[in-house]
Order: structure tokens, then sequence, then C-alpha cells
């Protein structure tokens, strides 16, 4: 066969799997957001209907007017975003800073420290739901979104210090020391030239942070008592009751509750753009 065509069919080839992936992976999203737009009819009707042919915003109105659980659905979205960027701020700096330490010193029990973290990823979050309970209620805070921010970091921590190690390992060290020789101190060194640099890796310890404790629903449910307190992963549990589910609000509440994902993703995908440059620059 012709090199020339040999190529191009496998660049088709390439094309159509990278396509299906993408149809497989985005379908479900459409799905949730073309069911928030159908009346009950088109929803539990067997026939296969692919687009809402009676546009309504019945289920959304729903869920922006009378709420769920006797609140607000803001007050909801307010609870995770704040657990959520909590999470990203706090983990996020314990992160960079152990990363840094791991990756630039030598020190006893460094092996240890990296194999504990590995282990502590091997964990599922089901078996320490007791001993954090425990450990929430002791520190006085049981039935507050600060203890939902503790669990989460902590959940969150062990990989954005592997992943963040890595970035700053590939950082040469000799940047820093030449800055060093012009008179930076320690602290500036690292937030002028190490930061930019490792800001990439950074956004994207960020995101899985923020994506984790904003669908995050065993430990907000056990934590918290007081519906006020309740994010939306346990909000959306009272739309499956007994008389059936409201798949209509399921699926409208779903959809606000990507909105500030969606958003999120788009802020850093920005940032991460320009930490890219930054280190170019610098190094």
């Amino acid at each position: 066969m012709n090199p020339l065509r040999r190529k191009r069919l496998s660049k088709i080839a390439l094309n159509t799997t990278a396509t299906l992936v993408f149809l497989f992976a985005v379908f479900p999203v459409y799905w949730m957001i073309a069911t928030s737009f159908k009346d009950n009819d088109q929803i539990f009707t067997t026939e296969f209907v692919p687009f809402p042919t009676h546009f309504t915003f019945e289920h959304l109105t729903k869920v922006l007017t009378e709420g769920v659980a006797g609140n607000s659905i803001w007050l909801y979205l307010r609870n995770s975003a704040i657990v959520a960027l909590g999470t990203v701020l706090v983990g996020s700096m314990f992160a960079l800073l152990a990363a840094t330490a791991v990756a630039r010193f030598r020190f006893k029990g460094r092996t240890s420290f990296l194999i504990a973290l590995l282990m502590a990823q091997m964990i599922p979050a089901e078996a320490l739901l007791i001993p954090l309970f425990l450990s929430v209620k002791r520190l006085g805070l049981y039935d507050q979104l600060l203890g939902l921010i503790v669990v989460n970091v902590g959940l969150t921590l062990p990989f954005g210090i592997w992943m963040l190690r890595t970035f700053v390992a590939a950082v040469p060290k000799s940047l820093e020391e030449a800055a060093w020789i012009d008179g930076a101190s320690r602290m500036t060194t690292f937030w002028k030239v190490l930061f930019p640099l490792v800001a990439p890796g950074l956004v994207a310890t960020s995101i899985f942070s923020f994506i984790t404790a904003w669908n995050e629903l065993i430990f907000a449910l056990i934590l918290m008592s007081d519906s006020s307190g309740y994010t939306m992963p346990v909000a959306l549990q009272y739309f499956f009751g007994q008389r059936g589910t409201d798949w209509g609000a399921i699926m409208a509440s779903s959809t606000l509750m990507t909105i500030p994902v969606v958003i999120f993703f788009l802020l850093v995908q920005r940032r991460m753009v320009s930490g890219l440059v930054a280190g170019a620059v610098k190094g």
C-alpha cells in the first residue's frame, strides 16, 4: 500500500475513534440537559426521544422556586461552592509546600512518606467513615462546612502531593541557585521562580480537588445533620422518594450543578496557559 494512502487511512481511523470517544463521553451530559427541558410525558415514554419536542421550563422553575427540603437550591449551591473552593485553596497550599519539601530536600523517612501517600490513595473512602466521623466530632466541627473542608482536604491531599512532586522535581535547581546568587531570598525564589513553573501542575490538582469536593456525597451526608448545611449531592437525594423519582427535577438540578464546574474549569484553564507562558519567560 502507498505510504501516503496508509498515513491518510491511519489519520481517518484516529479521527473516527476520537470522535466516537467524544460522543460517548458527551452523550450523558447532553441527555441530562435535554431531559431537564422535557415534559413528564416525554420523560416517562417508552419511545426514544432524543430532542425535547415540547420544550418546557417546568422542572427548572420548580427547582428554583420550590427548593429542596425546605431550603432554596441556591443555599445548597453556595454550600457546595464554599466546600469546593475551601478544599482547593487549603489543599493546594499544603500540597505545594509538601511536594516542594519532598522533591527538593533529602530527609529521614522521605521514602516511607511517599509510600504512605500511595497507600492512602488505595484505601476506600468508605473505610474512613467512622474514624473521620469521630475525629470531626472531637474537633467540634460536626455539622459545619469547615468539617467538610477538612475531610475533603485530607482525601485529596495525597494525590495533590504526588502530582505536584513531579512538577517540582522537573524544575532545574540551577534556576533557584541563580536567583540565590542574585540575592533573592528563599521565599522570593519560591514565589518568583518555582511557583510560576509549577503553576500548570497546581491547576491540574486544583481541578481534581474541586471536582472531588463538589461531587462528594458520603461524608457530606454523614457529617451534616442540619439541612441548611447540605451540599448539592445531598440535596439531590430528596428527589428520590417512596412515591417515585422526580427525574425532571433531578436533571434540572444536575444541570444547575454542572454550570459552576464548567465555569471553574474555564477560569483555571486560562490561568494554566498564563502559567505556562510565565514559566517559559522566567526560565
